[in-house]
């Protein structure tokens, strides 16, 4: 074999591994998947037990005037004694009617109710967190943190499902399911219901099996005062992610951080695409902290906690670098067309069909975690991978169906050369998707964009926007760009019954 033959073939087994690449999520995904049947038998249910400690409820709150007054009246509702319960609301030097709310409440709830105002406003969430905190550790009278926004609502019965966890005392803290909760739901906020479906009560119940949780959820976190003070006795203000950080370092100190799917709290989300990119780029740029500040962590197993496991490090790179794998994958797709067709095309079908079981698989029984949503959103679900991505699926199920059989039918014969343009055009299209995406919220603000944007996401996939976001989040990362508290306004459209 000559150096030349050898030389091609390197080049056709390289561009076949970076093809292949792509099946690293979709084999994540599903297998994460796979645990959660596993939930009803291994879970923390068997040490919990009912427990009502004294809670402290800390409320960041900044020009939420709308929201605040609701939002402390559900939880002066809520099944637990009100003895146990002080809500402190941290008023972020707001220049609207929530302290004026907030004093009303306090004088209607004596004893419940308390203002903490902060003069000097702007420095994020974290840190008027810990005003909060600095205050509440002041005395002994907390034995339980819940940390939550100004805009959610819980339902009555969702902190005492959370509280019962900590009756183990190995438990640091637990997370509730935040359910998109809006009265008027928008194609948006149906796919964001979908993707709240799929990554909480279904894979951080995976999460429960696996003993691993990647975040306790930013609205919905109940501490005991023993870990709160374990880790620290304050949130992280170096980070967009204090939610995560949070979470890693209170299983770094050996506790348990529990995920209760049965405690639900319904918040208010982001009607539009560039209000979801902005909320979503924090959250990635956040995470690019938290990738960086635990390097040593990942692929570390250890007996202390479960953050090092393999299986957790793969979930979690997964999903982080999805934008980047979908890109290499699709660069192999299309160097092997060039340089072996045939191969180009088993591996084309042997990802694609791959993909089309686990996304099959996936909504299937994540959808089953919550009925109630999926059902009322059961459009999303369908369309939640994108018409095109479920048309590259038809594709890869049935080649000559979709590529020469259908097209004769309707009297078109397509030529050698436009057979290679639209197979390379198909092979191409995931990282494609993703500037469809982009597309999608440049064209928001026009004339335009009420019926084009909810047309190109419909097109182009809400998860293709997803990874759109988190590659302008590398791109940020890369530029250095100032990495900014950007508050997601809310109008209070919760539905509160």
């Amino acid at each position: 074999m000559d150096v030349l033959t050898v030389l091609s073939w390197t080049l056709v087994i390289v561009c076949l591994v970076l093809a292949l690449s792509g099946l690293v999520p979709v084999i994540s995904a599903a297998a994460t998947f796979v645990a959660i049947p596993f939930h009803a038998f291994i879970n923390h249910y068997g040490e919990a037990k009912p427990y009502l400690p004294r809670v402290a409820i800390v409320v960041p709150a900044w020009n939420e005037g709308a929201v605040i007054g609701a939002s402390i009246d559900r939880l002066m509702m809520l099944d637990y004694p009100r003895e146990a319960l002080r809500i402190y609301v941290v008023d972020d030097a707001s220049t609207d009617s929530t302290p004026d709310v907030v004093r009303a409440k306090a004088a209607l709830y004596p004893g419940n109710v308390m203002l903490l105002r902060r003069d000097k406003g702007g420095e994020g969430k974290a840190h008027t967190l810990n005003h909060g905190i600095r205050e509440i550790l002041k005395d002994d009278w907390m034995e339980a943190l819940l940390i939550m926004d100004a805009d959610v609502i819980y339902t009555p019965t969702s902190l005492r499902r959370m509280t019962r966890h900590l009756a183990d005392p190995r438990v640091g803290a637990v997370s509730a399911y935040i359910r998109e909760g809006s009265q008027d739901r928008n194609y948006l906020t149906k796919f964001i219901g979908v993707e709240y479906v799929l990554s909480q009560p279904a894979a951080r119940r995976a999460q429960n099996v696996l003993g691993a949780q990647a975040c306790l959820a930013g609205g919905a976190q109940l501490h005991t005062r023993e870990n709160l003070i374990a880790i620290g006795g304050r949130i992280d203000t170096s980070s967009l992610a204090e939610d995560t950080i949070t979470t890693f370092e209170t299983q770094l100190t050996g506790r348990k951080v529990v995920f209760e799917p049965l405690a639900i709290v319904l918040a208010e989300e982001p009607r539009t695409v560039v209000a979801l990119w902005k909320q979503r780029l924090r959250w990635a740029r956040g995470n690019v902290t938290v990738t960086a500040r635990y390097r040593k962590v990942w692929f570390h197993p250890t007996r202390v906690h479960h953050l090092g496991a393999w299986t957790f490090g793969i979930a979690w790179f997964s999903l982080w670098l999805l934008p980047l794998i979908m890109i290499v994958s699709s660069i192999g797709l299309a160097a092997l067309l060039f340089l072996q067709p045939p191969i180009a095309t088993t591996a084309f079908r042997f990802l694609w069909i791959s993909a089309a079981l686990a996304y099959i698989f996936i909504l299937t029984l994540g959808s089953l975690t919550d009925a109630r949503t999926s059902r009322r959103a059961w459009v999303a679900v369908l369309l939640f991978p994108g018409i095109v991505n479920m048309i590259v699926m038809l594709v890869a199920l049935f080649p000559p169906l979709l590529l020469m059989w259908l097209p004769q039918a309707f009297g078109v014969t397509l030529s050698e050369n436009t057979l290679f343009v639209l197979t390379l055009c198909i092979y191409i299209w995931i990282p494609f998707s993703m500037v469809v995406a982009w597309l999608a919220r440049a064209v928001e603000p026009t004339w335009a964009g009420r019926w084009l944007t909810p047309t190109l996401i419909f097109l182009a996939g809400y998860g293709s926007l997803l990874c759109a976001i988190t590659f302008d989040s590398y791109l940020k990362e890369l530029s250095h760009a100032e990495a900014r508290w950007d508050k997601t306004e809310k109008v209070g459209r919760v539905a509160t019954s």
